[in-house]
């Protein structure tokens, strides 16, 4: 058990250093091959700040948890706005200025709504995986074209350009894109590996294990990302972190179990916790959109988001013996010793 809790622990810790150096590297490389700023803010950043749950998900698909990797993506948008945000806002309260990020609102709801249907017939398929995929490819162009329109006054331009990392030679990017990546992936394994032992010690379904422990470890580069945005009074970039992280969780996240161990999942996840997902994510509108005038999330409405959070965590504590533990594959039987 020890074992696993450090595993655990090392594995979130070079999960959240791992993606800085990967989102440094990868933005380096693109800066020196001349992309825009916005554009290197938009995906490059973006995806980065997702590759821990990539990485975790796909690690916990190879590994047949695909429980795991469904509720880490499904997890993880669940605690960044419900947690994230709300922690965020009652830091500091969030107004939001940016023409960019709410044109951004309806392709996330669009998200969300389009998982949802894929999702019904209570199968995740190669097929759905295939759709998810060029859902990412589509929400990518749109958030270009959505950036190539965004006057220069935009609030969001600004704040990407003072985000960004500074100038550095390609040879120093290419490093930094290497070790990151080196890092997520060991990271990842080890992080599954500690997760998954301590679901099957204390009964605890994969699914469950993905939803808590695991999505709230691979959201910590958003809640650090964001809590920093705030406090810098760079509040668009702070909500936009969110937006497009979780756009990223369920077109890229979700679509590597289906693509890696595709067949059917717990009916809990439609019930329950997609239903919390796309709750918070209509929340959200409601609280940030801003008829009329500039939309503003204050610290009660952050509180009322960190309360449906723990409500949620709650929920998942009473149902932590509703579905049986993935039996270990012949992967982690022979990895049971050594994570590594």
């Amino acid at each position: 058990m020890l074992l696993d809790i450090i595993a655990i622990v090392a594995g979130f810790s070079l999960l959240v250093w791992g993606a800085d150096r990967f989102v440094i590297g990868a933005s380096g490389i693109a800066s020196n091959l001349g992309l825009p700023p916005m554009i290197i803010g938009l995906t490059i950043v973006g995806f980065g700040t997702s590759a821990p749950e990539i990485l975790v998900s796909g690690m916990a698909a190879y590994q047949d948890n695909s429980g795991l990797a469904i509720g880490n993506a499904l997890g993880s948008n669940i605690a960044n706005i419900g947690l994230i945000l709300g922690v965020t806002a009652l830091i500091a309260p969030l107004n939001v200025r940016s023409e960019t990020l709410r044109r951004e609102y309806p392709i996330l709801l669009a998200v969300c709504l389009g998982t949802l249907l894929l999702m019904l017939d209570g199968n995740l398929g190669r097929s759905d995986g295939l759709v998810l995929l060029v859902g990412l490819v589509a929400m990518l162009f749109a958030m270009v074209r959505i950036s190539m329109r965004s006057l220069a006054s935009d609030p969001i331009t600004a704040e990407i350009l003072d985000e960004l990392p500074g100038e550095m030679t390609t040879g120093k990017a290419v490093f930094s894109f290497c070790v990151g990546l080196a890092l997520l992936l060991f990271s990842s394994r080890i992080l599954v590996w500690g997760a998954v032992n301590i679901a099957t010690t204390f009964g605890v379904s994969d699914l469950i294990i993905g939803l808590t422990i695991v999505a709230l470890g691979t959201s910590l580069p958003e809640l650090a990302a964001s809590i920093a945005s705030a406090v810098k009074n760079e509040h668009d970039i702070a909500i936009g972190n969110i937006i497009g992280s979780n756009m990223y969780n369920l077109l890229a996240v979700l679509a590597v179990p289906g693509l890696i161990a595709p067949g059917p999942f717990d009916p809990l996840v439609l019930s329950r916790d997609m239903t919390m997902m796309i709750g918070l994510t209509l929340a959200l509108f409601v609280i940030s959109y801003g008829f009329g005038g500039a939309g503003r999330i204050n610290r009660f409405e952050g509180l009322l988001l960190v309360l449906a959070f723990l409500a949620y965590q709650g929920v998942l504590f009473m149902h932590t013996d509703d579905a049986p533990v993935s039996a270990p594959t012949a992967y982690q039987q022979t990895t049971e010793q050594h994570p590594t």
